[in-house]
């Protein structure tokens, strides 16, 4: 990692706990909204205290001496990442998604600060293993000595040179419930469709979106691998007519391949990533995008 002193970057994300005390003023007048869903308080916070105490503890494994900064996933999209960043995501598996696609090779570690409430396929790690791995890390990577997962993204870019990076899956389609209406082209087969939208997922999303939509419809088609470079997409719920087609449906794409869809919706097309609706490309009539393998990689780290 050079001579620079190591910098980590904690990511997190406000709770639950938090963003009601925010929305409501007190915590009392919290407990009242909670109730009157059938939910309690007490319960928000001991999630809320598991996180706490998650971040200290992954605070407290940073030697005094190194650089730290600390910033929430609604700041990602202005904060600037150093290329030997140290990148500490202390959430749900969601967040490590979330930090991804603002990185350009920075190791991820992943900590989950409550792995009773969290699968943690991305985020692997306990709070009190940082203090562990951290200390040694920049060592290991200048020795190439870290078991790492390189994970497979996607990138969908628009023909005015916008985009979207994404390490779960891309969707295409119409912003409400309305039909999308466009064009699918999959290698040499092209289809005018109407359906609820195109999702194309890595192999990291076929553990979600994908699969979901895999098991639901039977689907043969064989999905990525984590660090494969290669996605599958669906259709979901094509509707054949006279004008449109429900042939070209689902499918592999492999590393030098590209889907292309060209929008024929005159309004309310969009296109996002990683199910954050709010940061998503238009996609209105005549705009072609095109879908493919990231050349960017997130490097996760494993044990």
């Amino acid at each position: 990692m050079g001579g620079a002193t190591p910098r980590v970057v904690v990511v997190t994300r406000q709770t639950e706990y938090a963003a009601l005390v925010a929305r409501h003023g007190t915590r009392e007048q919290a407990r009242f909204f909670l109730a009157t869903r059938g939910r309690t308080l007490e319960e928000l916070e001991a999630v809320d205290s598991d996180f706490r105490k998650a971040v200290v503890a992954v605070s407290a494994a940073i030697p005094v001496e190194w650089r730290r900064a600390r910033v929430d996933r609604g700041d990602l999209d202005r904060f600037l990442f150093e290329p030997e960043d140290l990148v500490v995501a202390v959430g749900q598996d969601g967040l490590v998604a979330n930090v991804a696609k603002y990185l350009a090779g920075q190791l991820v570690i992943g900590c989950n600060p409550d792995p009773s409430r969290n699968e943690g396929v991305l985020v692997r790690h306990t709070p009190g293993a940082a203090a562990r791995l951290i200390p040694t890390l920049p060592s290991a990577v200048a020795a190439g000595d870290l078991p790492i997962e390189e994970r497979t993204m996607v990138r969908a870019r628009l023909d005015d040179g916008s985009g979207l990076l994404a390490l779960n899956e891309i969707f295409a389609g119409h912003q409400s419930h309305q039909s999308a209406r466009y064009r699918l082209a999959a290698g040499e087969r092209e289809e005018r469709q109407s359906s609820s939208g195109i999702v194309v997922t890595t192999g990291t999303g076929a553990t979600g979106w994908g699969r979901s939509i895999a098991l639901e419809r039977h689907s043969t088609v064989v999905l990525p691998r984590p660090e494969e470079r290669a996605l599958a997409y669906f259709v979901r719920e094509a509707w054949p007519s006279v004008a449109t087609g429900a042939t070209l449906t689902e499918g592999r794409v492999a590393d030098d391949a590209v889907l292309a869809i060209s929008s024929e919706m005159n309004d309310g097309g969009v296109v996002f990533g990683d199910g954050i609706e709010a940061d998503h490309l238009e996609f209105g009539w005549g705009r072609r995008l095109e879908v493919k393998v990231a050349e960017e990689r997130l490097r996760l780290l494993t044990a």
